[in-house]
């Protein structure tokens, strides 16, 4: 099982779902068997917004309307994410796979609790409900929607009012590849750091163990 983490941007979940599809067809090709391999590209949301606004409110101070945006970033870009995965998997070629058994890769979302007090506590949640969608929430958003949520398909309700979004953000001069880029950038630079943490701590425990026992 498979799980392709910290996506952000439209351009790198679409080269995730084509490697996904061409490892399937290459193991197809080869003879051997694709109905059991699962998968899910992990989506980021929550943070997109966080950025988002912050850029908008450097635009307002400029004396630019953003009111229509703020807030709705996030949602709309892993709405058009979702737009590419009904694309990919819903082509001739995959169809392919799947009569011989294939899974789609479902799309992931996660960082779906909310982290502006001014917006519902299940935007993240509500506003991304449809076919073979995955959403990690944390408890508190599990508690939320169980107490005053709403299920409905709604992912791709609005592929145009998504779309709309992306186009009045670049209006803006804020593309919303730049934002997203950047937090996949941030993303990885923070794991590359967690890890040589991790690194770190198990060469100090080592050092201290072997000091310990005279090996030193």
């Amino acid at each position: 099982n498979i799980n392709i983490t910290l996506l952000f941007s439209l351009d790198n979940y679409e080269r995730v779902a084509v490697a996904y599809i061409d490892a399937l067809q290459a193991r197809h090709d080869a003879g051997q068997p694709i109905d059991r391999i699962a998968s899910v590209a992990s989506f980021f949301v929550s943070r997109v917004d966080t950025l988002a606004d912050k850029k908008l409110d450097g635009k307002a101070a400029e004396g630019a309307d953003v009111s229509s945006l703020k807030g709705k970033v996030a949602v709309a870009n892993a709405q058009l994410a979702y737009e590419k995965f009904e694309s990919l998997f819903g082509s001739d070629k995959f169809k392919l796979l799947k009569d011989a058994g294939a899974m789609v890769q479902r799309p992931l979302w996660a960082s779906t609790g909310t982290k502006n007090p001014d917006y519902s506590d299940v935007l993240y949640v509500e506003e991304l409900v449809g076919p073979h969608t995955v959403n990690t929430m944390p408890v508190a958003t599990i508690e939320a929607f169980l107490d005053h949520g709403t299920v409905k398909r709604t992912v791709d309700a609005d592929y145009a009012a998504a779309h709309k979004v992306a186009e009045d953000l670049a209006a803006l001069d804020i593309p919303i590849a730049d934002i997203t880029h950047q937090l996949e950038a941030e993303g990885i630079d923070a794991f590359i750091a967690s890890y040589d943490d991790l690194l770190d701590g198990v060469e100090e425990k080592r050092s201290a163990l072997a000091a310990a026992s005279g090996d030193a």
